[in-house]
């Protein structure tokens, strides 16, 4: 087996890569990791300075990427690990020498511009503290307890027939944290009259919502729920990128006034006269069903943006039960870095898509951007508002993922490589192919429960998702 990875790792490196052999290896990051050479890393971030200046020439990138390369190795020694502010001072270098100096000149600013926004994120941390670290501790310990952390683990796990363990215990933790938020909202009493599900896209607010409506109902609590998604506006309406796409992310897709209007209608006990929307045609259809909210019951609903205040801002905060989810996994490659969460939900949403919004998997990746812009504006910064925090990531779900998605990402490298407009689409998709590269697959999704949170994606679940 190793042999066939070793074959496909050679066959994308030919692929993938510029001419020439580096005898650089490693390079050191900003925090002190050292972390595989990429030459194609400096190729793009000086076609993306190209790009901004209206230059589009991909293979004079290549070959300023080569000549960076050198002079580190002159100046360095081939031997050496040089870091990321080294390689950017010789690329700044070469720009000018090369006569670029438009191209260098926007090459600064955009340095200057990721610093800037590294030293906000650095403080906003210590006001918000949007990062859980200590539910990230908490996984990669859960993680390593069951071999499950890298992805070296996950083969072993595969070739010694324990995946179907893993998928046990994947699910029933995943379970047993639902159960703890259910307690959690019926030790409130009847406080909290209405109990959101947020978290950004493809992370299972369906399933969870429903999962945790069952252990509501197995407790006493009556309760209804409100489908968010059929309050987008028509497609025609709704926000677009600088692209021309439909934006589906924004909070601003919804009809924001009509949610606040209904959800106060029924707190009160009036009845709503319900919409229903079409993602198929990209249509809604207003006044299509009915709903009431008896004294006794919740209100329960999932929402991308569920913690955006605008889209409660008529609802006393004291009656809200806030819940995040996010893919919260910590699966590391066999170079040690960590799968990033976004790029989980990608893959998800890849075959969601395609199943259920007639859009193909390779439009998915086109499309990310806009998904990943609107999480970071209009999502991730309220998870401190949140009340409890779920970790929807199952480390069994990759194998499966894999089997169903990673063909799009060879093609979405070579396809976006060259392609001004569609840059972070091209990163994208080669960090998430040579991840998934070395990880063996998992073609018989049999092994997959019916009640799955995964089954949301790629079908098959008892719950009408």
């Amino acid at each position: 087996m190793n042999n066939i990875y070793s074959k496909r790792r050679e066959k994308r490196v030919k692929n993938w890569a510029m001419a020439g052999t580096s005898a650089l290896k490693l390079i050191i990051k900003r925090e002190g990791n050292l972390v595989p050479y990429d030459r194609d890393r400096i190729a793009t971030a000086i076609f993306r300075a190209m790009v901004s200046v209206r230059k589009r020439d991909r293979n004079l990138a290549d070959a300023i990427s080569l000549d960076v390369e050198r002079a580190l190795a002159e100046n360095k020694g081939e031997s050496s690990c040089p870091s990321v502010e080294e390689i950017q001072d010789i690329v700044e270098k070469i720009l000018l020498e090369r006569g670029e100096s438009e191209t260098a000149r926007a090459y600064m600013v955009y340095r200057s511009e990721r610093a800037q926004a590294r030293s906000r994120r650095e403080n906003s941390f210590e006001v918000t503290d949007n990062i859980p670290y200590k539910k990230i501790y908490e996984v990669l310990r859960w993680n390593i307890n069951h071999g499950c952390d890298s992805v070296q683990g996950l083969n072993r796990i595969i070739s010694s027939d324990r995946f179907g363990a893993l998928v046990k215990d994947s699910d029933r933790r995943y379970e047993e944290e639902i159960a703890r938020c259910a307690r959690e909202i019926t030790g409130r009493g009847s406080k909290a009259r209405v109990i959101i599900v947020a978290g950004p896209s493809s992370s299972g607010k369906t399933t969870t919502t429903m999962k945790l409506g069952e252990k509501l109902k197995q407790s006493g609590l009556e309760f209804k729920s409100l489908v968010m998604d059929n309050y987008f506006f028509d497609l025609e309406k709704h926000p677009k990128d600088e692209f021309g796409d439909h934006d589906y992310e924004s909070p601003q897709a919804l009809d924001l006034d009509l949610i606040n209007e209904h959800l106060g209608a029924l707190l009160e006990g009036r009845t709503i006269r319900t919409p229903v929307y079409n993602f198929k045609t990209g249509k809604r259809t207003l006044n299509a069903g009915s709903m009431k909210l008896e004294k006794h019951q919740l209100l329960l609903l999932d929402s991308l943006h569920g913690l955006y205040a605008d889209m409660t801002k008529g609802i006393p905060s004291r009656l809200i039960f806030r819940i995040y989810i996010e893919t919260l996994g910590q699966l590391r490659t066999e170079d040690g870095v960590f799968m990033r969460w976004a790029d989980n939900r990608l893959m998800r949403r890849m075959i969601r898509d395609k199943l259920h919004r007639n859009s193909q998997p390779a439009a998915t990746i086109a499309h990310w951007h806009y998904v990943r812009r609107s999480e970071l504006q209009n999502i991730i910064p309220f998870i401190a508002t949140a009340d409890f925090l779920v970790n929807s990531a199952l480390p069994y779900e990759l194998p499966v993922l894999k089997h169903k998605v990673f063909r799009y990402f060879p093609e979405a490298v070579a396809k976006y490589r060259e392609d001004a407009f569609h840059q972070d689409a091209y990163i994208r998709a080669k960090r998430v192919a040579e991840l998934l590269d070395p990880l063996q697959e998992i073609a018989d999704e049999s092994i997959v429960p019916d009640d799955s949170l995964l089954r949301e994606f790629i079908g098959g679940s008892r719950y009408e998702c």
